[in-house]
């Protein structure tokens, strides 16, 4: 079997390195990643944020189960890529702390509280002594707050950086050129040709290049769901003392920030949420809103070293849930539309879509996110 990846941001590279290594002997099997810049674009700009109760939005418990069953999977996940690679990938599991600022934040977070309670998943509700208790930086006046002790972080640029040179030791071709068109032979999916006029043979074309996912020529109409950017920027600080224990989520008058401490100081500020098309200018009202949000939570930000502020492009699908499975198309399958998600997603991303490539047992958690399940909507 030959299978051709397109796209090596974090979603590729999980499953093509899960690909290489699974299912039938490897010697019965090729897999290739086509990417002109593998382990760039969203995968790079995420704060990498493990915390799926975080997100959690009503209507979207199917998305809740697949994110609590990747968070879950990471230890093992990391320990597997830690060993083979000798990398370090950041992985954290000191919990996540969600603060209001004000009283309508508060009764935001305490709607929320019920809703977790009500699926099942307990919640901690804090005082806002508590939480200052919990992360001594925060301003005097948060009035309180949830604590998700399950949920943690991750660094994107290490874990991408991990996954890339695990599939180079598993043998993955990966070929630095833009993917232009899917060629289509028999009705069916038979390869991509790239931009210096190469055709690249597949039995099985998988298609993960993100917010870019639906621009490849040779697609009918309908074969893959509109996948639009939503542009997001971040700031990246620095601090030589420690300034926070955990990542830690506010709500400030109605606006969601959130800051990610690494270990060796860095600490992650995000993120705007911006349906900019495929703009990635950094703004200097963009990065206002989050340096004044974040400084109402946490008043010694500002004291904090400015790194480096980016700009990436999340890739969102019409219900901003993950397009992932076989397409309308026969040998054609999608592995996009993650939005927020991607890192969170990566490990029960790569376990389902390298089953289906490799025609394995699909996890059943996979069904709500098939592709067409917009053409059934529409019907």
């Amino acid at each position: 079997m030959q299978v051709v990846i397109v796209g090596a941001g974090v979603i590729g590279l999980a499953t093509a390195w899960r690909t290489a290594g699974g299912g039938a002997p490897a010697k019965d099997r090729t897999v290739t990643l086509v990417d002109p810049a593998p382990a760039s674009g969203a995968s790079s700009v995420a704060a990498g944020m493990l915390t799926p109760v975080s997100e959690l939005t009503y209507g979207e418990e199917p998305l809740l189960r697949l994110g609590l069953a990747s968070r879950d999977r990471y230890a093992g996940f990391v320990a597997e890529l830690e060993e083979l690679t000798g990398l370090d990938t950041g992985h954290r599991t000191d919990g996540l702390l969600q603060v209001a600022f004000d009283a309508d934040d508060l009764k935001y977070l305490d709607d929320l509280r019920r809703f977790q309670e009500s699926l099942g998943i307990p919640a901690q509700a804090l005082t806002g002594r508590e939480c200052r208790r919990a992360e001594p930086m925060l301003a005097p006046g948060v009035r309180g707050g949830l604590l998700a002790p399950e949920d943690g972080s991750i660094d994107p640029r290490r874990l991408t950086a991990a996954l890339l040179a695990a599939v180079e030791r598993l043998g993955v071709r990966l070929v630095r050129r833009r993917a232009v068109r899917i060629v289509v032979e028999g009705g069916a999916a038979a390869g991509v040709a790239l931009d210096d006029g190469t055709v690249l043979r597949a039995d099985r074309v998988l298609l993960a290049a993100g917010s870019w996912s639906g621009d490849l020529e040779g697609l009918p109409p309908g074969t893959v769901p509109p996948v639009r950017p939503v542009k997001g920027q971040v700031i990246r600080l620095r601090t030589r003392v420690p300034f926070l224990k955990r990542t830690t989520r506010g709500l400030v008058k109605g606006s969601s920030v959130y800051l990610v401490p690494r270990a060796d100081g860095e600490v992650v500020l995000g993120a705007t949420q911006e349906e900019m098309g495929f703009d990635t200018r950094v703004t200097a009202g963009g990065l206002w809103e989050l340096l004044r949000d974040a400084r109402e939570l946490l008043p010694g930000i500002t004291e904090l070293e400015f790194a480096e502020v980016t700009a990436g492009l999340r890739p969102g699908s019409p219900d901003n849930a993950p397009v992932m499975g076989p397409t309308a198309l026969p040998g054609l399958l999608a592995g996009t539309g993650h939005f927020r998600n991607g890192i969170l997603l990566a490990p029960v991303s790569a376990d389902i879509l390298s089953a289906m490539l490799l025609d394995g047992p699909v996890p059943e958690i996979a069904a709500p996110f098939a592709p067409d399940r917009f053409s059934e909507v529409g019907a």
